[in-house]
């Protein structure tokens, strides 16, 4: 007795060899899931279970957004408005320069240092809440003058107080430090602050340290007597004729030429090709401040042992 067999009851796995538009599927007997190795166009049957192809996923290429700036955008293409704005402050100090010399002769060196820190004050809550480019180059103008004011006063106050020569160039050296630790720390407070917190709190903070500093010139200084100095002052075009003046002058001017040209340019050249944080674009200006913070704690008293 014959029986007849049904071959639609059993499972069948029938292999085609791969042609020229398609591969066959790899079957994994780890994980029961087919690997694509090209383009399939017909199902796969392996012992009876249909086996459909999957897909890898895929990763997205596209790059973090960091807030970078491409090459047409409108801060890269406004490097001018920048420079100027950074050589707007240092252009007004050298003109106001030469008229507070004559005038702390005549008037003594506290009302010109309290008027500065009044004018720097004033500048820096300008800074804070300026929104147009008029505005922050007239603040920063306005450093210029405060500047002038509180440097030459306060340069000139210690050559008086100060009459020996190696207390004058301690005390001077001082001094420096603290303009070197204001432009150390600067940057990256303004730029970590800018960051996390915003455009205004870098601003505040500094216009309460200036608060801070005028209420000692006004305990201190007391700058409402008038001291007019008992010397005559040299003029301008005789001190211009100098030529020790005139070279501290050239060493001076060359000295901040280098990090006068990285202040504009490199920032924006951080940000277009490395595509840095706002904090970091002040972190880059720290290895230049800790040398010139060193320098001058260092070089003042090396100088009265090897000479000027």
């Amino acid at each position: 007795m014959t029986h007849e067999s049904n071959n639609s009851d059993l499972p069948e796995a029938t292999s085609r060899p791969p042609t020229s538009s398609s591969f066959q599927t790899i079957f994994s007997y780890y994980d029961n899931t087919t690997l694509v190795t090209a383009n399939v166009t017909e199902r796969s049957r392996v012992e009876g279970a249909i086996m459909v192809p999957t897909q890898m996923p895929t990763q997205s290429s596209t790059p973090p957004s960091y807030d970078c700036p491409r090459a047409d955008s409108t801060l890269l293409n406004e490097n001018v408005k920048v420079g100027l704005l950074f050589a707007s402050k240092a252009t007004v100090q050298l003109l106001t320069n030469p008229f507070i010399g004559p005038l702390t002769n005549r008037i003594g060196y506290q009302i010109p240092m309290f008027a500065g820190f009044c004018i720097m004050f004033l500048s820096t809550i300008m800074f804070a809440f300026s929104g147009t480019y008029t505005l922050l180059f007239i603040a920063r103008s306005m450093q210029g003058i405060g500047s002038s004011c509180s440097s030459v006063a306060g340069m000139g106050m210690l050559a008086s107080v100060y009459t020996d020569d190696e207390e004058r160039g301690n005390a001077m050296g001082i001094a420096l430090g603290g303009l070197a630790m204001g432009v150390l720390v600067g940057p990256p407070f303004g730029s970590i602050l800018y960051e996390f917190v915003g455009k205004t709190a870098p601003f505040l903070v500094l216009a309460i340290l200036v608060l801070f500093d005028g209420a000692l010139q006004l305990f201190i200084l007391q700058p409402s007597k008038v001291q007019p100095e008992s010397q005559t002052g040299t003029s301008l075009f005789t001190l211009l004729r100098d030529p020790y003046i005139i070279i501290a002058a050239g060493s001076i001017c060359f000295a901040n030429m280098a990090i006068a040209m990285m202040e504009p340019a490199l920032p924006i050249w951080m940000m277009e090709t490395m595509c840095s944080r706002k904090w970091q674009l002040g972190v880059a200006f720290l290895p230049a401040s800790i040398s010139y913070l060193i320098g001058t704690n260092i070089f003042g008293p090396l100088a009265h042992r090897m000479g000027r």
